[in-house]
C-alpha cells in the first residue's frame, strides 16, 4: 500500500525544483486566493530538501489512518489514473468525482477525508517538533552550558597567578572545540528540521491543491 501511496503524489526531488505543469492543482495551489491549513517555512534561508526518509515516515501515517471505505485516497488514485488522458483537470475532476459516485462518495465526504489526512499530517508535525526541541535540548543545550562554564573559568585564571597560563589555553582550546561542534550541531539540527518542512508542504501543497479543485469542480 505504501508503494502505491507514494505513486499518488508528485514528490520534488531533494536539491531541485519541481516544475508542475500547466493546468495541474499543484501549479493553481500557488495562486488560490485563501489556504485552509498554513503550511509551516523553513527557517534561516534554508528551504530544505525534500527527504526520503521523512516522505516515508509522512506516507506511513497517512497509510495508518487511511479509514475503510472510498475517501480522498481512493479518489486522488482515480485522479492519477485518468491523468495520461486527453482531458482537461476539470474534466478529469469530474470523471473522476462520477466514478466515485457509485461508490458513495458525495463532494463534501471527499473534502472531508483531505482535510483528515492533512490533520494526520498536522499531527505528525507536532510530534516532529516535539521531538526535534529535545534532541536540540540533548545535542546543543549541554555544550552551550559546558562552554560557559569552562569560559569562566579561563576568566578566573586569567585573572590568578601567570603561572596558571598553561592551564588556561588548554581550556581555551577545549572551548574552541565545543563551539566547533555547536555549529556542526546546530547546522545538522536545522537541516534535518527544513527537510521535514520541506516533505510536509510538499505533501500538504497536493492535497490542498486537490481541495481547492473539488470545491471548484465538484458541486
Amino acid at each position: 500500500m505504501l508503494k502505491n501511496l507514494k505513486s499518488l503524489f508528485v514528490v520534488e526531488e531533494a536539491g531541485s525544483r519541481k516544475a508542475a505543469p500547466a493546468g495541474d492543482a499543484s501549479a493553481e495551489a500557488a495562486d488560490a486566493p485563501s489556504k485552509v491549513h498554513a503550511i509551516p517555512q523553513s527557517q534561516e534561508g534554508n528551504p530544505g530538501q525534500v527527504s526520503q526518509k521523512f516522505m516515508d515516515i509522512l506516507f506511513k501515517a497517512m497509510e495508518d489512518n487511511n479509514p475503510d471505505g472510498f475517501d480522498y485516497m481512493e479518489f486522488r488514485q482515480s485522479l492519477a489514473s485518468l491523468k495520461k488522458m486527453p482531458m482537461d483537470e476539470q474534466t478529469r475532476f469530474q470523471s473522476a468525482f462520477a466514478m466515485a459516485q457509485t461508490l458513495g462518495a458525495t463532494p463534501s465526504k471527499l473534502l472531508d477525508s483531505a482535510m483528515h489526512y492533512i490533520a494526520v499530517l498536522n499531527r505528525e508535525e507536532q510530534q516532529f517538533e516535539q521531538a526535534l526541541a529535545a534532541q536540540k535540548a540533548k545535542q546543543i543545550g549541554s555544550k552551550e552550558e559546558e562552554m560557559l562554564r569552562l569560559e569562566q573559568t579561563v576568566q578566573a585564571k586569567t585573572e590568578q597567578i601567570r603561572q596558571l597560563t598553561a592551564e588556561i589555553e588548554a581550556h581555551q582550546k577545549q572551548a574552541g572545540q565545543l563551539q566547533k561542534e555547536i555549529g556542526q550541531a546546530s547546522a545538522k539540527v536545522e537541516t534535518t528540521k527544513n527537510d521535514f518542512i520541506a516533505s510536509y508542504n510538499a505533501l500538504v501543497e497536493q492535497i490542498q491543491a486537490d481541495v481547492d479543485s473539488m470545491k471548484k469542480f465538484l458541486k
